[in-house]
């Protein structure tokens, strides 16, 4: 059983949305949710279940969201792209415990060799906003973004903490209505539900200590230890750090006798950073997005819902040094008229994705984070380019390929490969080391002289006849990180024929990549293999 579809929170209820509500806004909210809940991946029919929406409902959705980038249409399937991201990425960017806190973080699972997490807390539930994990065989952590029932955390009892009387009967008749976690789509259900008062007697416990524990709550094996980052102002929960262990290695008993200290002193040093902080200086604000909204109206007519598009572009006016806005400074940011701006605003806070300050300016939830971040949060440098080289080949019909270097000093390895179907095409082999210095993306990756080049076209690369021709793909610091490359046969196509026709098809598909992997990588590590 799904949660109603204008809701963001298995607590938030089904209340009826305001009069001034914008219906499609949470329609296609919904359909963002039910992505998110199936990994990221959808049919449309299911789309069409799942939401209760009529079909041609679902299919002027998922038409606009493509437009957005925030959805690929693969055949009857709807797939969620990186650049969705985006939205979680610019809750994350105002919150800015990440961009503050993370480097800590990665700094204390180094040391201890175990994972360690942030986490903030939304209504009765917690969500995770980075993650630093170690790869072993028995590992397990969950996803930036992803939502867990609070009674079956760590941080949950701390956050508890603070909670007002009106959280404490949402969360009893959360409880009551959902005793097996089956909205918590992160974790396993409940087999044999606890009793209200564990959690109740956890919550005083971590008031008198300090910290908390999570002994095998969530699935048998899993064992972690939290404690609270205050904030320096108001002395409130800023978020809550977790060391996550397996009971092979550690006994919840033994995370208290042994690491808790020196998580302690990361919190110690991590409030020092919070009081530290600047404002920071805001990034430029989207520019252009009523009009470009208008523009594809325009062009695409019935099937594009312009009141959808302009609505999810409202969550994009804020980033870091713009946490809070006024309603003025969200309609300035998006281009949108206030009224139009306003409506937005009022729907996502029905949806418990926007909040409301007495000051009369609105922030963004932990909630936002649910629209598409938490199964995006994993990818990797293929995942990324592989729609983008199945484009690129069926444009050049040409075979493509992305490489990377190896720890090898003079190989590199491609990663990713999409095949034109030839009776006589290139093989480029997967995962296999090659030679740098006699392939065009080695010499892309490892170029002879210290300055890299735009690109790299090569003849009888490895075999008499092949010809290949590669392009950079650079990181979000301007490293380049991997190569895209095409190979054919030199009877097809001349070298004039490779930089005239080719070379600007790889600098476009190239720079959608690069264009994804900053998105991606804003706030998650994008693994390049």
């Amino acid at each position: 059983m799904h949660p109603p579809p204008d809701t963001a929170h298995p607590t938030s209820g089904a209340t009826a949305p305001p009069e001034e509500a914008v219906t499609p806004l949470i329609r296609g909210v919904a359909v963002l949710h039910r992505l998110t809940e199936a990994g990221g991946t959808l049919s449309l029919s299911a789309l069409e279940r799942t939401t209760d929406l009529a079909r041609s409902t679902v299919d002027r959705i998922t038409s606009t969201l493509a437009r957005m980038g925030y959805v690929r249409l693969d055949g009857r399937d709807a797939i969620l792209t990186p650049r969705v991201m985006e939205l979680g990425n610019a809750y994350l960017a105002a919150l800015r415990l990440p961009t503050l806190l993370s480097a800590r973080a990665n700094a204390l699972a180094d040391e201890l060799d175990e994972s360690v997490s942030l986490a903030v807390a939304d209504r009765d539930g917690i969500r995770f906003i980075h993650q630093a994990t170690r790869r072993r065989a028995m590992s397990l952590s969950f996803r930036i973004g992803d939502l867990l029932p609070a009674e079956r955390t760590a941080p949950g009892p701390l956050f508890a903490t603070e909670w007002t009387d009106t959280d404490w009967r949402r969360w009893h008749t959360r409880r009551a209505a959902d005793p097996h976690d089956a909205a918590f789509t992160a974790v396993p259900p409940r087999e044999r539900p606890a009793p209200d008062e564990e959690f109740v007697h956890r919550t005083r416990q971590a008031a008198r200590d300090g910290w908390s524990l999570d002994d095998q709550l969530i699935e048998p094996g899993l064992v972690a230890i939290s404690a609270p980052v205050r904030d320096p102002g108001s002395g409130s929960i800023a978020c809550v750090a977790s060391v996550v262990s397996h009971t092979s290695r550690h006994t919840a008993d033994d995370l208290a006798a042994t690491l808790l200290p020196r998580l302690r002193e990361a919190v110690r040093t991590m409030r020092k950073d919070l009081s530290a902080r600047s404002a920071g200086k805001p990034a430029p604000p989207p520019a252009g997005l009523a009009t470009w909204t208008t523009a594809s109206k325009n062009e695409l007519g019935r099937t594009f819902v312009e009141s959808l598009a302009r609505g999810l572009t409202v969550l994009t006016a804020f980033d870091e040094g713009r946490g809070a806005l006024s309603l003025t400074e969200v309609a300035k940011a998006t281009g949108l008229a206030r009224a139009t701006a306003r409506r937005a605003l009022i729907t996502y806070e029905h949806l418990g994705l926007v909040e409301a300050a007495e000051d009369r300016t609105f922030s963004l939830t932990p909630g936002v984070l649910s629209l598409g971040f938490p199964p995006l949060s994993r990818t990797t440098l293929p995942d990324i380019a592989e729609p983008h080289l199945r484009d690129l080949t069926t444009r050049i019909q040409e075979s493509t390929a992305l490489a990377i270097r190896t720890p090898s000093p003079d190989q590199i390895q491609y990663v990713a490969r999409v095949t034109h179907h030839r009776v006589m095409s290139a093989n480029i082999p997967l995962r296999t080391g090659l030679p740098a210095s006699q392939t065009s993306a080695g010499r892309i990756l490892h170029p002879p002289g210290k300055a890299a080049t735009p690109y790299v076209l090569l003849n009888a690369e490895l075999e008499a006849g092949l010809r290949t021709l590669a392009v950079p793909i650079h990181d979000a610091r301007g490293k380049v990180v991997a190569s895209l490359t095409t190979a054919t046969h030199a009877a097809r196509r001349t070298r004039e024929d490779c930089v005239e026709t080719l070379l600007p098809e790889l600098l476009t598909t190239a720079s959608q990549i690069e264009e994804d992997l900053h998105t991606a990588s804003r706030f998650t590590q994008v693994p390049l293999a």
